[in-house]
């Protein structure tokens, strides 16, 4: 098979690049200490993994156009705060502006991610799709000095169209002026990241920590199922990653556990 180039490479951002699960506990725990409302919740710990429940279903809505982002921004708050059994004293959106406020304050990248972009920067033209509320997402990466690694940030919100929809992929492929086949999305999401990319027609990495794999971590196979638990447990036709084409009738998959990886593959 002839050598596959890519051209064109889009990245998720918050846990692929910007490290979301730590900056979101960080930013959080400064938020409700300047709101005085540390000593009212007890374990932090125990209300933070409320919270990320909370805010999991909430956004999941908000994809589905269920929910409007001023509802899903208040609730997210106030519901966690009765969850936790304290219901908050305040209005939900003065936490969750304060919360806002020290979301791109917090610079932590994913292990590898810097490494990996200054490797692929002048040798690839490279971008961003996000589905993170616009007022965020551009100090985030401003303030983690990784604006020079991309051309073009592409906000979901900005768009009108979220991850996994096929409208986000295209509207950002052609901004780019990027040929489908030349093109590769990496993200840490399957259900949104690589089921999206992969329902618009384009190759994609799956960026996963906890994935043991090895023998199949860097090679691209065709993936005929999109269920990422019997890709797993059954066994895809990899192909080398220096003989990779790109087929009309399916795209093809990676798995990766870090995304040093990236430079191995590219």
């Amino acid at each position: 098979m002839p050598q596959k180039k890519y051209t064109h490479l889009f990245f998720d951002l918050d846990n692929t690049i910007w490290d979301f699960n730590s900056n979101s506990f960080d930013a959080l725990y400064v938020a409700l200490d300047k709101l005085k409302l540390l000593d009212k919740i007890g374990s932090f710990d125990t209300f933070f993994k409320i919270y990320n429940e909370v805010n999991d279903n909430l956004w999941d809505l908000y994809r589905r156009g269920l929910m409007t982002k001023k509802v899903l921004s208040v609730q997210r708050f106030e519901e966690t705060f009765q969850k936790n059994g304290t219901p908050l004293n305040m209005d939900g959106e003065i936490v969750n502006a304060t919360y806002l406020t020290e979301m791109p304050l917090q610079t932590k990248l994913v292990n590898g991610a810097r490494k990996a972009l200054d490797y692929l920067h002048g040798r690839y033209d490279v971008a961003i799709i996000t589905n993170g509320f616009r007022e965020v997402q551009y100090d985030k990466i401003l303030k983690s000095e990784l604006s020079k690694y991309f051309r073009k940030i592409f906000v979901s919100e900005e768009i009108g169209a979220q991850k996994p929809r096929k409208e986000i992929f295209e509207y950002a492929i052609k901004s780019m002026n990027a040929p489908k086949n030349s093109s590769l999305m990496i993200g840490d999401s399957w259900d949104i990241d690589i089921i999206g990319a992969m329902n618009f027609g384009i190759d994609q990495i799956y960026y996963n920590p906890q994935i043991e794999q090895k023998e199949w971590l860097g090679c691209f196979f065709s993936s005929m199922n999109r269920n990422i638990g019997d890709i797993l447990a059954g066994t895809p036709l990899v192909f080398d990653k220096n003989q990779l084409v790109t087929d009309k009738k399916s795209v093809k998959t990676a798995i990766i556990s870090d995304l040093h990886q990236l430079i191995d593959i590219f």
